[in-house]
Formats: structure tokens, sequence, C-alpha cells
């Protein structure tokens, strides 16, 4: 079994293998608080993991700045469920391919599902990570996303860069991840999903 195989194995063993799950998380966990009660708005995402020669990378995004929510941000390609999907996997293979381009095709298999994560703005997303394969080329819709750009998988998996920060949030202090990368800044939701996936996966990893 080669590195890429092997990996692959690991990641499939470490997902929930259905979306329909109890387990819900969120930027309330992430910054010690209880979560708010309220109505929440479906939606999913895509965690793209694209097999490249060197290893695997993740597939990000970066946000328009004048967007209404999560404006600016680094972000999965995803969102909110419309009616006529049948499931989170179509909602999130639906907006990657909105978003960015990114042709179901090259979504060659569904490894699985993370924790269900709710967000301090209404959101309850169901993360669901797919390999890709390339080649592919993305278009971005410009309204969206300013820019997509891959990060190596194993820079996400040390711990040594995921870094816990706060911040005063409509008078309380919230706690939230960040992981750096270059120049970018990867926090909030995104960052906690990529830390729920790293530890999970890590868990799985030999020698752990």
């Amino acid at each position: 079994m080669n590195h890429h195989s092997a990996l692959r194995h690991q990641v499939r063993r470490c997902l929930h293998p259905s979306h329909q799950l109890e387990t819900i998380t969120g930027d309330h966990a992430v910054a010690g608080l209880p979560a708010e009660q309220r109505e929440l708005i479906p939606a999913a995402v895509l965690v793209p993991l694209v097999e490249r020669p060197e290893g695997y990378t993740v597939l990000l995004t970066q946000r328009t700045a004048h967007l209404e929510h999560h404006a600016g941000q680094i972000s999965f390609p995803g969102g909110r469920a419309e009616a006529e999907d049948i499931g989170p996997v179509e909602t999130a293979l639906r907006e990657a391919e909105e978003e960015i381009g990114l042709d179901r095709r090259h979504v060659v298999e569904i490894a699985g599902f993370l924790d269900l994560y709710q967000t301090v703005t209404g959101f309850l997303i169901t993360p669901v990570v797919g390999f890709v394969t390339p080649p592919f080329e993305l278009t971005l819709d410009a309204f969206e996303v300013a820019e997509a750009f891959e990060v190596p998988l194993d820079f996400i998996l040390d711990p040594d860069h995921h870094e816990y920060h706060s911040m005063v949030y409509k008078g309380q202090n919230r706690r939230y991840y960040v992981i750096p990368y270059q120049d970018r800044f990867i926090w909030g939701a995104t960052a906690a999903m990529l830390v729920n996936f790293a530890r999970r996966l890590c868990d799985q990893l030999p020698g752990s």
C-alpha cells in the first residue's frame, strides 16, 4: 500500500460514515460557551483533499469582502442547503461547482463526514470530506470568491500550527482557532473544522 492509499484508508476510518449525526460542535464549543438555542439554517461544505504527487492538500477559498456572512474569511466551498438538494453531499458538490467551478466528476470519492458544526451566525454545517483528483481547472464566482488556494495537509495536521486566540464579541470574550499559513489566517469555523479533522486523523495514524 503506497502513502496515498494508506492515507486515504486512515481518512475513511477517522470520519463518520453517515451525515445523520447527533454530534454537534461549533463556535460555542470552541469558545467554552453553551450552544445558542435558535432555529438553524442547514448548510454543507466540501472539505476537498486534493491528491498531489508530493502529498495531499486541502483546497480552500478566500471569500470576497462584501458578503453578508463571513466576508473576507477563508472557508471551504459550500453554503446553505436548497430545497432541491437531496442531502448535504449534493449541497456541498453543488456549491463547489457554483463557487469555484470544481466539477463533481473530479470528486472521486466521498470519504465521510466530520461532526456537525453550529456557527455563531446561525448555520448548522455538515462538513463533507471528499478526495479530489487533478487535473482540474477552477472558475471562481467573482461575486463570492476572491481566491482559491491549497494548503498541504501535513501542515494542517501539525498541532504546532493550531493557535487558540480570543476576542470580545457582543460583549463576551470568545475563543477561536487560528491556523496561520504563509500570509493568510485561517480562523473561525473553518479552522475549528480543520483542527477537528486533524485530531481525528492523527489518532488513526501509525505511532499515535
